[in-house]
């Protein structure tokens, strides 16, 4: 049996796709088991679900740290002590430094609430119902420097309804998030992903 791939989560709320993940390990699709969820919100629910299910986890606040730095730097000594391979970024609301970047080269993932290039950073679901396009959706991408620019994984794509609202949409394309991140996660498990360029190839 091939060995696991080694996760890491980081969340910073509800943790609604790391139940998804959790859930996809524990019925196999996911060939990958979660060593340490970690949180810069010591309320954060995820943690709650982490506790659940058993799984290791980890807060480290804000305010304790002087810079996005030292921020960075416990949080990479804190993954790299648990053995981590690829990190999942589940609702983490914080900016990514180049340290945690070259920690993990190539092996951080991000799910955006919209179909990437467009409407990066925050409230992509309201930024799409106020721009009033037709379609709205996911991105799992690979993190680079910018703000939602890595390399794109899989999209899903959802209809934006005439009487749609910020929340409305958000639960509808929520759905999508929770079916297509544990699938990349898988393909990145399975090692099928290769990145050429901006491209993402699925490997069959």
């Amino acid at each position: 049996m091939a060995e696991l791939l080694k996760l890491g989560v980081l969340i910073s709320g509800n943790g609604s796709n790391l139940q998804s993940i959790i859930d996809n390990i524990e019925k196999g699709s996911i060939k990958a088991l979660i060593k340490i969820v970690v949180s810069n919100n010591p309320d954060a629910y995820g943690l709650t679900r982490a506790k659940n299910h058993g799984i290791p986890f980890a807060i480290i606040k804000n305010g304790d740290y002087k810079s996005k730095e030292d921020f960075d730097t416990q949080l990479v000594n804190i993954l790299k002590d648990n053995g981590v391979e690829l990190v999942a970024l589940a609702g983490f609301m914080r900016i990514i430094s180049p340290i945690l970047l070259k920690a993990f080269p190539g092996r951080i993932l991000n799910i955006h609430p919209a179909l990437l290039p467009s409407f990066p950073g925050l409230h992509g679901q309201k930024q799409a119902v106020d721009y009033g396009v037709k379609y709205s959706g996911c991105t799992v991408h690979f993190v680079d420097e910018g703000v939602d620019t890595g390399p794109i994984i899989i999209q899903s794509a959802v209809p934006v309804l005439d009487d749609d609202t910020e929340e409305t949409l958000a639960a509808r394309i929520l759905k999508e998030e929770h079916k297509i991140y544990p699938q990349a996660i898988n393909l990145f498990a399975e090692g099928r992903l290769e990145i050429k360029g901006r491209k993402v190839f699925i490997k069959s």
